[in-house]
């Protein structure tokens, strides 16, 4: 087992890190900028070091200054959590050249994964259900064009080289796609610096359904079962729960058996979420992996007891999955996570500043992930998130009904923050029946904008 970590992260997802960390009695060490010289994940490792100012650029996506911290601190592994350089295959093959040990998969699979052309095309040749469209990279207008005729309008063209809704563009008709082609493509290229685009059929009501696997490196993997991630605005996730009502019990069983053969024969090692859209005849179809831990991943927690983050650790240092998961993976029970973001509930603007009243809720069945604290700062710099809400119940109602309550439990004061949306989502009759997709909250929105003031 490794002796010390290095976190290359910040926020909750590291103090999760470190969490899992003390557990397995491994030291900690985190890495701030300027800006979160105060921040939580700073004040409970074992060792801190500021690697530079407070843009990301500067600090946390500064891989000298990363890998010069670890050698300072002489770190045995570095985990890289969610978002930044989690999914960087350079930064995960600077890491095995420095001799130190990266959690997650290795380089050559996040780099085939994360160009997406080529995670489909390893998928579809594996067996694995995807949508219909574009062999590999779209050279031009033109080329779209043949393409968006040979699958059938509406179409969305994607960025090769990344996600969270940028260098997307859903085209209707032929007239719409010199322009909306172009846009994509500018975004993708001031995004990723890659502007390269791939085309896939749209559905126009699709469910957005993951599944959560763990692999080790001896060709063992496993899945543990599905999230349901279809309330999301502008492609950016609002709420996740486990189980999907959609998914039935035989489904599941296939799915995870046809991933399991797939991500062995690829060298897949440490965790992954495999994401699909469901159509209407609840058919699923492969869009992308994220070969990294997810946000969401606490709500596959509660449902299975299964410490993903000490997984992977485990997993990094030699461990195979039969020791690390200790029997057979039993479901119970229903979860819901809600991401709190420092953003106006209406406005969907961001909302940086000083906390003033900080009330977390607590309860039977109710999990809280942060890293901030009254008085703490949300700085301007970064993403959004600054907790996670989750709640645990017998069934999908209880936990609806335990986050309804944990909900109006969670006071923010200083900020303007999304848990008043999300109060009235966890209210909403579709919401509360399961009948929704990933236009739900376009629906929910335009809804509220017709009520009187």
């Amino acid at each position: 087992m490794f002796k010390k970590i290095l976190i290359a992260n910040r926020g909750e997802i590291a103090l999760r890190v470190i969490c899992a960390c003390k557990e397995l009695g491994i030291k900690a060490v985190a890495i701030y900028s300027e800006a979160d010289r105060n921040s939580l994940h700073v004040r409970f490792a074992d060792e801190a070091i500021c690697i530079g100012p407070p843009r990301p650029s500067e600090s946390y996506l500064n891989i000298p200054a990363v890998i010069s911290a670890a050698e300072i601190a002489n770190v045995d592994a570095i985990h890289p959590g969610y978002g930044l350089l989690s999914e960087n295959a350079n930064f995960a093959e600077v890491c095995e050249t420095c001799g130190i040990k990266f959690i997650g998969p290795p380089p050559e699979v996040i780099r085939m994964m994360g160009e997406k052309e080529k995670a489909r095309m390893a998928m579809k040749k594996a067996g694995v259900p995807i949508l219909p469209g574009s062999e590999g990279v779209i050279a031009s207008e033109d080329e779209a064009l043949e393409w968006a005729k040979q699958v059938g309008f509406p179409v969305i063209v994607k960025a090769s080289a990344g996600g969270g809704g940028r260098g997307m563009r859903v085209i209707r008709s032929a007239e719409e796609l010199p322009n909306l082609f172009r846009a994509a493509q500018s975004e993708a290229a001031s995004a990723f610096g890659n502007g390269d685009l791939y085309m896939e059929k749209f559905i126009e009501h699709p469910r957005h359904i993951e599944f959560q696997i763990l692999a080790d490196s001896f060709g063992n993997v496993i899945s543990l079962g599905e999230r349901e991630c279809s309330i999301q605005r502008r492609h950016q996730k609002l709420i996740e729960e486990a189980p999907s009502v959609m998914v039935t019990p035989e489904l599941r069983t296939r799915i995870g058996g046809i991933l399991q053969k797939t991500l062995s024969g690829i060298g897949y090692v440490n965790a992954g979420t495999v994401e699909f859209l469901m159509d209407e005849d609840r058919s699923l179809n492969f869009i992308e992996m994220n070969t990294r831990i997810q946000v969401e991943h606490p709500v596959t927690e509660m449902t299975t007891d299964v410490d993903l983050v000490k997984s992977q650790i485990m997993i990094a240092a030699g461990e195979k999955l039969d020791s690390i998961l200790n029997g057979p993976i039993i479901h119970r029970g229903h979860a819901i996570e809600c991401r709190i973001n420092a953003e106006h509930p209406e406005k969907f603007t961001p909302s940086a500043g000083t906390i003033h009243t900080f009330n977390l809720p607590g309860g039977t069945g109710i999990r809280v992930d942060t890293a901030l604290y009254a008085e703490g700062v949300v700085p301007p710099y970064y993403d959004s998130l600054i907790a996670k809400l989750c709640a645990r119940g017998r069934d999908r109602d209880e936990a609806i009904s335990r986050m309804a309550r944990a909900l109006e439990m969670f006071i923010v004061e200083g900020i303007h923050t999304t848990i008043p949306l999300q109060r009235k989502i966890m209210q909403d009759p579709d919401f509360r029946t399961g009948k929704f997709d990933t236009k739900f909250m376009e629906r929910f929105l335009a809804k509220r904008a017709e009520l009187p003031k």
